[in-house]
């Protein structure tokens, strides 16, 4: 799901500064960017001259993948058999992230040692190239649900890489008081992505099928392989102290870290528990609704929008309690999911999705940063690997969960369960955490008697 329109457009003109050129930041053009942006704690972000090369890419394939979230499902619908479509449209949803996990667990060996910018290259190519394999094959009557599942599985095999290249760039980058101001200013332009995909989606749909829509996403992906292969020097970001880690380094870091472990822990639950929505909503949506893609498309978008809002205010929560904040943006989420599986009108439920996404991406951006601030930075690569690799493996593993749900509980039933767990798990952690705290204050005084 996941991931600021001002700050997208200050990405395109902050990418117009090079040798010999004229700072756009200083240009008298009517309202002062500089000005207004500097006090805000995403100036050092947006202002950065590698960060300004790599933004609008990642803007560009943000907004690809923010109308993939449509179109994925939507495809699955249209090609998958009428008395399997919750098992493949789950299998659809699973396979566009599942294989992450398993490119991080068995590529190490081969990708531990690569620049960020490479790992992230390399991942947009792969994507632009499997998903463009997608809409050629449907224009000559040529695709099966088989085939398209297989093929979204292979454009994310080096994802976990992808992604912890681009984390790691931004931790390598900027000092270290501005990394949750980065992860916010990457999870904020999904954030938009979010909200303007789907329905950018759903007018591709109806003009030319789902199969375009996923055309698009792969051009945006190539675009994002050139920003990242072509326009990052390799000195930009400075290299690893030391490469020799083995591939298991980064999870043996996480154990030996209760914090980290419990906060993977904690996601993992998270987000196995959410994943069952990306196939009961579209399902709620076409059957129990009787509605078109356009409706889905609303649930998406208000999404986004809350998203948007969650990703400005992020960067403003670097003083807050790191922990009692995350649990708490759990405990909301469910919350928030529960008019959904309760029968509440439609307009209601997209209402209180799209506030569930304002607590995306702080939750997101601040657990990025603990990896980041707690992992030692020859290792970053690795940890931050490890971690995606278990989150990506949540998200799948809950959506394939979904199909049975829906065929049992049906859609509604599956949106219930899925908002009631997480609010539970949120309360959990609470109880868990209070428990901690009273502990920690007391053992000082008990060893000082």
């Amino acid at each position: 799901m996941p991931e600021e329109k001002t700050h997208l457009a200050c990405r395109f003109l902050g990418q117009g500064r090079g040798v010999g050129s004229v700072d756009v930041w200083e240009q008298p053009v009517g309202l002062d960017l500089s000005r207004v942006m500097r006090p805000s704690p995403y100036w050092p972000v947006i202002n950065h001259p590698t960060l300004r090369r790599v933004l609008p890419g990642f803007a560009v394939s943000s907004l690809g993948d923010g109308m993939a979230v449509v179109a994925v499902s939507w495809l699955a619908i249209e090609l998958a058999p009428p008395a399997d479509r919750g098992v493949w449209v789950a299998l659809a949803a699973a396979a566009y992230t599942l294989s992450g996990a398993v490119g991080a667990l068995l590529l190490g060996r081969f990708l531990r040692h690569r620049r960020p910018a490479q790992l992230a290259g390399w991942d947009a190519a792969l994507r632009a190239g499997a998903l463009g394999i997608i809409p050629m094959l449907y224009a000559f009557g040529m695709l099966g649900i088989e085939g398209y599942v297989a093929l979204l599985a292979v454009s994310s095999v080096l994802h976990s890489w992808g992604q912890a290249g681009v984390y790691t760039l931004i931790a390598r980058v900027l000092p270290e008081r501005d990394h949750l101001a980065g992860n916010a200013v990457l999870s904020g332009v999904g954030s938009i992505a979010t909200v303007v995909g789907p329905p950018l989606a759903t007018l591709l749909i109806v003009l030319g099928g789902p199969a375009t829509v996923l055309a698009v996403d792969a051009m945006t992906f190539l675009v994002l392989a050139v920003t990242f292969l072509v326009t990052v020097p390799k000195d930009a970001v400075p290299k690893l102290e030391d490469d020799t880690a083995s591939r298991t380094a980064g999870f043996a870091v996480i154990r030996r870290v209760p914090a980290l472990s419990g906060l993977l822990t904690l996601s993992f639950a998270f987000f196995f528990l959410f994943g069952p929505v990306y196939v009961a909503l579209p399902l709620h949506v076409s059957d129990d609704l009787g509605a078109s893609a356009g409706v889905l498309a609303a649930f998406y978008t208000a999404f986004g929008i809350g998203a948007v809002l969650g990703s400005v205010l992020t960067g403003f929560l670097s003083r807050w309690r790191l922990w009692p904040t995350t649990v708490g943006m759990v405990i909301g989420f469910g919350a928030l999911m529960l008019p959904l599986g309760l029968g509440a009108p439609t307009a209601v439920s997209v209402v209180c999705f799209g506030m569930a996404g304002l607590l995306w991406p702080p939750y997101s951006s601040l657990s990025t940063t603990l990896f980041q601030r707690s992992a030692p930075s020859a290792l970053l690569p690795q940890v931050l690997a490890a971690s995606s690799a278990v989150r990506v493996l949540s998200v799948p593993l809950g959506t394939a969960l979904g199909g049975p749900l829906v065929a049992g509980l049906g859609a509604v039933g599956a949106l219930r369960l899925s908002g009631a767990g997480i609010a539970v798990l949120g309360l959990v952690a609470a109880v868990l955490l209070t428990l901690h705290a009273s502990r920690t204050r007391h053992e000082p005084t008990a060893g000082a008697t």
